[in-house]
């Protein structure tokens, strides 16, 4: 198994809470989730401890999010080392078992599972998504030996950091924080390298956080007051879905709004790499859509959106024209946002998304073309469906 130095110092470490704090494709979540594979296969859960029955439980606020991640990284980890057996595999349940050593995957949302058995060892990956009391504290209580979680540091004030980092840290002594960067990646292609070090020059503050893994708070956010909500009101109307292309690097976003008044509501639904046409097609009639349901694109992909016309999806194309990205801004501050506590990528990008700035700091006018996906999504919704042109200026509908 080829591993990563994030892999190795977590191995080493003799804390029973492992701090993963990292910049993006730092490795920290696929480097756990070969420690998590090797505990699987072998029983060493640390150099030179081993626990040879028991359960590692891994978990994510939401399940759906967690098996795009992890779960999928596991698995490859397992089959590329020639260990992945069907057999030993409950789908249904998200188990994974073998010899006595049960590997679970489950989203924090389910209470049953987050207030229920006990576990040796505890994986949460994303864990800045998770309440301190309500649900790590939970989980917390039920491990017995080791844990491990992982996040981006886009907020000094967070919970990891003030009762981890800091307070269990003086008070006990039994906390560890593994700070990696993308040069720990040693699997990471030379164009993202590169793509990641452009921000030493461009953001200084998105290279604190994304590129040297350190603690930051972005400021000029565009969207500045984002409610999170556990669901959407029954009187709220869905008016539009907006679908936002990616394949490779960048990934396909599709959103849904719904509106009720003065207040929208945003549903991630589709936030994935790697996802051709087809498979976007076939994602959304897995999720009920048929041509009544209409999905407003990017007009800069016709080819796309006709090869999803032609998997009868009923896309269109949005409408661009001069400033449309900042004009579809303007039409969506006028909304109270609320998004869906289950739509991790769309809050992520809330939490991100903020105005460009030249090199003495003062903003250009326009945003950053980063953590954009979900954000384009909805304004192609928005241009068509909660605007309209009156002599060039766009206005509520």
């Amino acid at each position: 198994m080829e591993v990563t130095p994030v892999f190795t110092k977590n191995r080493l470490t003799d804390k029973k809470i492992v701090v993963n704090r990292g910049g993006t494709r730092s490795s920290k979540t696929y480097s756990i989730a070969q420690l998590c594979a090797l505990w699987l296969m072998t029983g060493e859960c640390g150099k030179g401890n081993y626990i040879m029955k028991g359960v590692w439980s891994t978990v994510r606020k939401h399940q759906t999010t967690l098996e795009k991640t992890v779960v999928r990284d596991f698995e490859e980890i397992l089959q590329d080392n020639g260990f992945y057996n069907q057999i030993d595999h409950n789908k249904t349940k998200k188990t994974y078992q073998f010899s006595g050593r049960m590997v679970e995957f489950f989203g924090a949302d389910d209470q049953q599972k987050l207030r229920g058995a006990k576990r040796n060892i505890l994986y949460c990956n994303e864990a800045n998504e998770l309440e301190y009391r309500s649900e790590f504290f939970q989980l917390l209580m039920r491990t017995t030996d080791k844990i491990f979680i992982d996040f981006n540091p886009d907020d000094e004030d967070i919970w990891i950091n003030t009762e981890l980092e800091k307070r269990r840290t003086l008070d006990k002594g039994d906390v560890e924080t593994i700070v990696s960067t993308y040069k720990d990646n040693t699997f990471l292609p030379i164009a993202l390298v590169e793509e990641i070090e452009y921000l030493q020059k461009t953001d200084p503050e998105f290279w604190k956080i994304y590129g040297l893994g350190e603690y930051g708070n972005i400021t000029g956010l565009i969207y500045e007051n984002v409610n999170i909500v556990n669901s959407i009101p029954d009187n709220a109307k869905k008016v539009a879905t907006g679908l936002d292309f990616g394949f490779t690097n960048d990934p396909t976003a599709c959103i849904e709004v719904y509106k009720h008044d003065k207040d929208l509501y945003l549903k991630e639904i589709i936030y994935e790499t790697g996802l051709t046409n087809e498979d976007i097609a076939n994602r959304l009639k897995s999720l009920g859509y048929t041509m009544q349901d209409e999905i407003i694109c990017d007009s800069a992909e016709p080819k796309s959106i006709e090869e999803l016309y032609r998997q009868r999806i009923n896309a269109k194309p949005t409408k661009k024209g001069k400033d449309s990205i900042n004009n579809g801004i303007d039409v969506l501050k006028r909304f109270n946002i609320n998004v869906l506590n289950t739509s991790s990528n769309l809050r992520k990008e809330f939490r991100s998304y903020k105005w460009a700035t030249d090199k003495t700091g003062n903003s250009v006018g326009k945003p950053i073309d980063k953590f954009n996906h979900g954000m384009d999504a909805v304004r192609y919704a928005a241009i068509i469906h909660l605007a309209h042109r009156n002599t060039g200026i766009y206005s509520i509908i």
